[in-house]
């Protein structure tokens, strides 16, 4: 794990490595008081362009209505509460049996208030059932509730050629079997479906060393390792890399997976406001003057952990600043580009071709299959001896089964179609289709006068609806006009800031996305979600940094 200095943590020890040259002889480019390296695998990429992220706030009024709706489901909520423990209402929810009473509790009665009472109500709008690969268009089952969404029955009807707004398939890659995956069913036939067994022991076949190589050409870094899962790249990976006597400071608004790994590590964690390089630099400058608690001792390591595109806010992290200062207090870089690896950057190699910026800068890259790729699992990146360590310490390595070999396949299949090298630009056409497709489905919300955050680059598209009874409104009707999204609320967003994500995909047709445009827009009249004054977030710390200033 490469520090500014040129160092790289080993076996959980620092090693250096020879100073790299002037900036003269490195190719270095200085833009905005930003030094960025020029890439090796062909032309360098300077973003120009201001960043751009809106994070608008709503009016008074919408914020007021909000809380009355939460208020008042809280008291129905209390109200039937009551009525069940009387008798009066049938209870579906799971109970303590009469026998148990005097042991600890299982179910934490308050703790399932929200549940019960609350996401019930709205519970039809998720989980939907899907009988067809998840392409630009997919296929719904039909269900029903006959108790108030606590069980659902099938009606035996198919919804046919619903419009896919809700899946990770930025590219378009996750569809039926053609032709071009003959690649895929060859690797079946020769080596099965499964591994049945870890890294460690007999789980390394050769199309995971080809896959972690055809990893780290694309990323044009020294090393990769490739694992089964996504979610365990992140909470497996981090407590081999950092421990007690270290400090990580966290996005405040990272994925789950990145918050357990680092609860998981034992080191000390400590937040900062989302993408706010003021907020991030108090915490840095105070954790070297006064290191340890108690002790006061130097920190271990320091690691600065970040996600390449926020998958609720659809923002884009701040790399050139927090690389910055991430050599400028002598951290360490860990970022997550889950959502933003295939499909950010002219040539889909994520956040760090986004900005232009040299890999090394990035200590530990990590990334995910299961969006861009259209397949599972991740991978850790960057230099050989950080990659080397991993082998040998990540628990995902040592416990968990070794990738599928259809699956290392079908990323093997999608990268190089991607990198063009299956000897076609459809790849590059792709992931310019996606921008293109970005650009106009974010411009024609804000036209339509919808408040919608994140980078106007971000193929991840929040649209506030806020109040909960307009959050299962807009689902449903949305369904009706067979146009798929997903509805996202307390506890995965603030309490008052229920939203619809959008995903946009390359695979998705101007047709398509005008189609999904005007149900937008008579829904917005009809919901009256037309909240959009052009005003600056009631969240400051999500776009300003001057006025900000941490709280001892």
């Amino acid at each position: 794990m490469a520090n500014s200095g040129g160092s790289a943590v080993c076996n959980g020890h620092l090693h250096s490595h020879r100073r790299q040259n002037d900036s003269s002889q490195n190719g270095d480019c200085r833009k905005n008081g930003t030094v960025r390296e020029a890439q090796q695998n062909g032309k360098p990429h300077f973003y120009e362009k201001p960043i751009v992220e809106s994070f608008e706030e709503a009016p008074l009024h919408v914020m007021v209505f909000t809380y009355m709706g939460y208020g008042i489901g809280t008291l129905f909520g209390y109200f039937r509460d009551f009525l069940r423990n009387w008798g009066i209402e049938k209870c579906n929810a799971a109970v303590e049996r009469e026998e148990q009473k005097d042991f600890v509790p299982l179910y934490q009665n308050f703790e399932n208030f929200y549940t019960r009472n609350l996401y019930m109500r709205i519970r039809d709008n998720w989980n939907r059932p899907i009988c067809s690969a998840p392409g630009p268009l997919f296929d719904v089952m039909e269900r029903v509730s006959d108790d108030y969404n606590w069980t659902f029955r099938f009606t035996g009807r198919v919804i046919k050629d619903v419009i896919n707004m809700g899946s990770y398939n930025f590219l378009g890659l996750a569809v039926r079997y053609d032709e071009s995956m003959r690649t895929v069913k060859d690797v079946l036939e020769a080596y099965g479906v499964g591994v049945a067994s870890t890294r460690h022991e007999m789980g390394t076949l050769n199309k995971h060393k080809e896959l972690e190589d055809l990893v780290a050409k694309f990323l044009n870094v020294e090393a990769a390792m490739v694992f089964g899962m996504g979610f365990a790249t992140n909470s497996m990976n981090i407590p081999a890399l950092v421990g007690k006597g270290c400090l990580i400071l966290s996005d405040e608004l990272n994925h789950a997976s990145l918050v357990l790994g680092a609860r998981l590590s034992r080191a000390t964690i400590r937040i900062f406001k989302h993408n706010n390089m003021q907020s991030l630099e108090k915490l840095l400058r105070d954790a070297v003057i006064y290191g340890q608690p108690r002790t006061h001792r130097a920190w271990k390591k320091i690691l600065i952990m970040v996600e390449g595109v926020y998958s609720m806010e659809g923002s884009i992290v701040n790399l050139p600043q927090i690389v910055a200062l991430k050599k400028k207090y002598k951290a360490y870089l860990y970022m997550d580009e889950a959502h933003s690896i295939g499909s950010v950057g002219p040539t889909g190699r994520g956040v760090v071709e986004f900005f232009g910026m040299d890999p090394q800068d990035v200590d530990v890259l990590m990334g995910t299959f299961t969006k861009s790729f259209g397949a599972s699992g991740g991978y850790i990146a960057g230099r050989k001896d950080l990659v080397d360590y991993l082998r040998v310490h990540s628990h995902s390595a040592v416990y968990a089964t070794s990738m599928s070999p259809p699956i290392a396949e079908q990323i093997i299949r999608s990268m190089k179609f991607i990198m063009g090298l299956d000897g076609t630009t459809q790849g590059l056409k792709r992931v310019r289709q996606l921008a293109k497709n970005t650009r106009y489905f974010r411009q024609r919300l804000n036209e339509m006068g919808f408040i919608i955050y994140g980078n106007e680059e971000s193929p991840v598209v929040p649209l506030l609806l806020y109040m909960p009874g307009k959050v299962a409104a807009f689902a449903r009707h949305l369904l009706n006009r067979k146009i798929g999204v997903v509805v996202v609320g307390f506890p995965a967003t603030p309490l008052a800031e229920a939203r619809a994500r959008f995903c946009v995909s390359a695979a998705h047709t101007r047709e398509m996305l005008d189609r999904v445009l005007e149900a937008l827009d008579e829904m917005g009249d009809l919901l009256q979600l037309k909240y959009s004054r052009n005003r600056k977030s009631a969240r400051p710390e999500l776009y300003d940094e001057t006025s900000f200033e941490l709280d001892d």
